[in-house]
């Protein structure tokens, strides 16, 4: 799978989609094949942290338009079939039980920037540039950006960046809120690897629920939610990690999360 490629360094793992031609479009069959690299990595133990990023200058330009609607072998399919290779491949990535972080180097739109959406943490470089262009082509937002944009930035501003479709910079994304960093293009790896290296050094499982809880804050009431805390907390004090931090915490020193 030259057009994606997966490597580990630690239990940090790093997904990159390759097409810098092309400025990281996805074709309809890479959406399977993001589905399934997403779904193995959220199974995988060895694994605490996935960071999400593109080759060259830009993260992800979104669907390729030239593409849409055929397979890997240029088999014509139902334009709902197709996108719901896209929405699969939101889900994985939404619902992985690990640390997910959007490494973005400069370009990320329509489905791109939804993409880096999806991530628990977005670090841009100061050369990133991001939109809700679908309407500039004639579509309307996909890959989840109807559900994550109001939820980020609140409904009018959603409105606002899906209507109007205007291209953003990195500052104002973050004065927006929906970045966690800006940084110069220089120090873009340092910094994601600095916040991956913290995440993977959590206690996974406890993450995994913290992460759960969080996507579903929204949907959840208050009772729900104090009744899903519950269940987290009583398995947690099941595991070995928190015996771990415990120990950590009386020996003033960081504790050493095996994920047990």
């Amino acid at each position: 799978m030259e057009e994606i490629l997966v490597n580990q360094n630690g239990n940090i793992a790093t997904v990159t989609i390759n097409r810098p031609e092309v400025k990281n479009a996805v074709t309809s069959g890479m959406w399977d094949d993001l589905t399934a690299i997403f779904t193995e990595l959220g199974y995988d133990d060895n694994v605490r942290a996935v960071i999400v990023t593109g080759a060259g200058d830009d993260f992800c330009s979104g669907a390729d338009v030239s593409a849409m609607g055929r397979d890997e072998n240029e088999v014509k399919l139902h334009q709902l079939e197709a996108m719901r290779k896209v929405g699969d491949c939101c889900l994985s990535l939404f619902n992985m039980p690990k640390v997910t972080i959007a490494r973005v180097p400069g370009i990320a739109v329509g489905a791109g920037m939804n993409m880096a959406l999806c991530c628990d943490l977005l670090i841009a470089s100061e050369n990133a540039r991001f939109s809700e262009i679908f309407a500039k082509r004639g579509l309307s937002v996909d890959f989840g950006g109807s559900y994550l944009l109001p939820r980020i930035v609140g409904l009018q501003k959603a409105k606002e960046l899906v209507l109007l479709a205007d291209v953003i910079s990195a500052s104002e994304a973050n004065r927006m809120g929906f970045v966690n960093y800006v940084v110069d293009p220089k120090e873009l790896d340092a910094k994601v690897n600095e916040i991956a290296e913290k995440a993977a050094a959590g206690p996974p499982r406890a993450l995994a629920m913290s992460k759960a809880l969080l996507n579903r804050s929204f949907s959840n009431s208050l009772t729900d939610a104090l009744d899903q805390e519950g269940t987290a907390q009583t398995f947690n004090f099941t595991t070995k990690d928190i015996t771990e931090a415990m120990r950590a915490f009386k020996e003033k020193r960081i504790p050493d999360f095996k994920g047990w």
